[in-house]
């Protein structure tokens, strides 16, 4: 057997992990709010709606940054109608789902969610650029954000919200480079109005750090272009650039699925080359930071066969979309895209997992019963607990595999965070499907005396998931055998494994 080998040295840092790049995303689609976040009369349901029992597993879960409210919802979204009092908030369609929106869970919902979530949740406001245009953003951001004395934010008031928002984090639209987007425009289109938007809002308020939307995946025939052009406007008035990915194993192909996190260091890679060519074309000393703002596995052919028969006479409330089960293989490959955002920490300064709640989520929930732990779960929390800090440079020595789609690929996924205190944290994928992985990591410069754990998630049955009826079917366990001697680690990653080795 092969073994993968790497060094990690204090001298070699790749950059300092931004708490944000633990961020996920609540979307007005599906059960994500309704039946998800809130769900009034649910048994374990709080004054305010708020499922307690979803509370617990956000707060476990460990999500920081949290996008709201889409997505593609964000370009119908009218904001007035998600404030003050409930029974005068308008029913409206929602294009985007092809759903009927009550608007019962609004702005000042969501932000007594993430109060409840922690101190450390922060609102990341998506602003329509789709339908709607600088007005309308303004309007927003002065009724969230100023204290008092004019006519939105004394409406704010009125509301039963004296305190203001404070929401520093704003998305310039979503996805505007998709003609499934209503509102859709071209990069010149978007770059004009993505950077009027950006100067009002600046006026209102110099402090507001301003997302604009980059592709909505690597294969976007615009993908490059279209970033050069949108930042070619608003390079000087926005702080990053979105990114958007998805993954899923296609025609089968689960090696190439496997080795998802290729494509998704290579989409960084280029966003940061693009973003940076326009820097020196327009001879600017500020460097533009990535917001990865949706990514995850996600099923797409799946949800676009259910698309082709909607009946579109009905518009139905909360339905049951996009509601994907993962399993053991659908977690290693989730766990691996997490390396790939760590490994890009210098330039990655923020990163939504879509989404939180029964939409492609790490937590799922029955109405009027459970909530439960999916699989991606438990990558993701052990992340957001163990990956602050700094991200030691990992250059992986590893045996390869030949894949579709990316070529020879390693096996070794990796990436190591030293925190605070001295302590490491290694984060490393075994993407073989049949074979161990001797590993041996040369720790010689870090006063490292003992391994404090090794945890893996692996099965025998790589296609193993937690359902309603066996909620805790799939979770980590201890490995054995793993040593620390004379700045050496030795340790065997199972086949197909997600692995969590921390280091003191």
């Amino acid at each position: 057997m092969s073994t993968a080998r790497f060094t990690l040295d204090p001298a070699f840092v790749t950059g300092e992990v931004n708490p944000r790049l633990f961020g996920s995303f609540v979307e007005h689609l599906g059960r994500c709010v309704y039946t998800g976040v809130f769900e009034p009369g649910h048994p374990a349901a709080d004054a305010e709606g708020l499922r307690t029992d979803v509370l617990d597993l956000v707060r476990e879960l460990g999500v920081t940054a949290v996008r709201y409210p889409g997505g593609n919802f964000v370009s119908g979204y009218r904001w007035e109608d998600s404030v003050g009092p409930v029974a005068d908030r308008p029913r409206r369609l929602d294009l985007a789902w092809h759903s009927t929106e009550t608007n019962r869970f609004g702005l000042s919902e969501f932000i007594g969610f993430l109060r409840k979530i922690g101190p450390h949740a922060e609102p990341m406001m998506a602003v329509n650029l789709g339908t709607r245009g600088v007005a309308e953003a303004l309007a927003l951001q002065e009724y969230a954000n100023h204290a008092e004395g004019t006519a939105l934010s004394d409406l704010r008031v009125s509301h039963g919200d004296k305190d203001p928002f404070g929401i520093k984090l704003w998305c310039l639209g979503n996805e505007m480079d998709g003609p499934w987007q209503t509102g859709h425009k071209t990069a010149e289109e978007y770059g004009r109005l993505a950077a009027e938007t950006a100067r009002a809002m600046r006026q209102l308020d110099p402090g507001v750090e301003l997302v604009a939307c980059g592709s909505s995946s690597q294969s976007m025939p615009t993908f490059a272009e279209w970033e050069a052009t949108v930042l070619q406007e608003t390079y000087d008035l926005v702080d990053h650039i979105s990114l958007h990915a998805y993954y899923w194993p296609e025609d089968g192909d689960v090696d190439s699925f496997l080795a998802s996190a290729v494509d998704m260091e290579s989409f960084i890679e280029n966003v940061v080359a693009t973003a940076d060519h326009v820097g020196a074309r327009l001879k600017s000393k500020k460097r533009i930071n990535l917001s990865f703002d949706e990514w995850n596995v996600w099923y797409l052919p799946e949800w676009e066969e259910h698309a082709k028969g909607i009946d579109r006479s009905d518009w139905p409330q909360a339905p049951r979309l996009l509601e994907d089960c993962y399993s053991v293989t659908d977690a290693v490959v989730f766990g691996s895209l997490l390396i790939a955002l760590l490994r890009h920490a210098d330039r990655v300064a923020v990163a939504c997992l879509a989404q939180l709640v029964n939409v492609i989520a790490p937590i799922m929930t029955e109405p009027g019963g459970p909530a439960w732990r999916q699989t991606t779960f438990f990558p993701f929390a052990q992340a957001a607990r163990y990956g602050r800090g700094q991200v030691l440079d990992v250059r992986v020595e590893s045996p390869t595999y030949r894949t579709r789609k990316y070529g020879e690929t390693d096996l070794l996924h990796a990436t190591a965070v030293r925190a605070e205190d001295g302590s490491v944290t290694v984060f490393a994928v075994n993407r073989g499907r049949t074979d161990a992985l001797p590993l041996q990591v040369r720790l010689d410069s870090l006063g490292l005396t003992s391994v404090v754990e090794h945890s893996v998630l692996a099965d025998a049955d790589p296609d193993a998931r937690n359902t309603l009826a066996d909620p805790e079917r799939v979770a980590p366990h201890p490995a054995e055998g793993t040593t620390l001697t004379d700045g050496r680690l030795t340790a065997t990653l199972e086949p197909l494994s997600w692995n969590v080795i921390r280091l003191a």
